[in-house]
């Protein structure tokens, strides 16, 4: 695990709390590497849900994630508090590609740094659909700079 290049809080636009469990521990001790990416899917699925940006049974459009990457810099674990940053790198006509910092407990260093891609596609069809209105609006928001 590396310190270099550590993303900080003042780097990321909005933030969404999160919680640990028992078994996010492995047999290390520490959080496994897969758990990182549930809470990035958490953070980001949360953070549009708590706008009203997205109902997972009824939205009409619904983000489907085609890529995905993650930078482990320091542990985490349970009980651990973590706090996701969240920040926007690209804003397409369909798709957007988040950046994602977990902090731990109080520390303005993250422990971990990744990307969430989002196409945005028809419920039914699974066909490519723009980002529009007050979607657009909030990820415009989260654009860092």
């Amino acid at each position: 695990m590396s310190k270099q290049n550590r993303g900080t809080r003042a780097d990321y636009v909005d933030f969404y709390p999160l919680q640990t469990r028992w078994n996010d521990n492995d047999v290390y001790g520490h959080m496994n590497n897969v758990v990182h990416y549930a809470l990035f899917d958490t953070a980001v699925n949360g953070w549009l849900m708590d706008r009203e940006l997205l109902d997972p049974q009824t939205s009409k459009t619904i983000g489907l994630v085609v890529e995905t990457g993650c930078k482990y810099y320091a542990e985490m674990r349970f009980p651990d508090q973590i706090t996701a940053g969240l920040r926007v790198a690209h804003l397409g006509t369909s798709s957007i590609s988040y950046e994602l910092a977990l902090f731990r407990n109080d520390e303005d260093e993250a422990s971990a740094e990744g990307r969430f891609v989002h196409v945005y596609v028809d419920r039914d069809s699974r066909r490519p659909a723009p980002i529009e209105g007050a979607r657009r609006d909030a990820f415009q928001a989260l654009m860092k700079g």
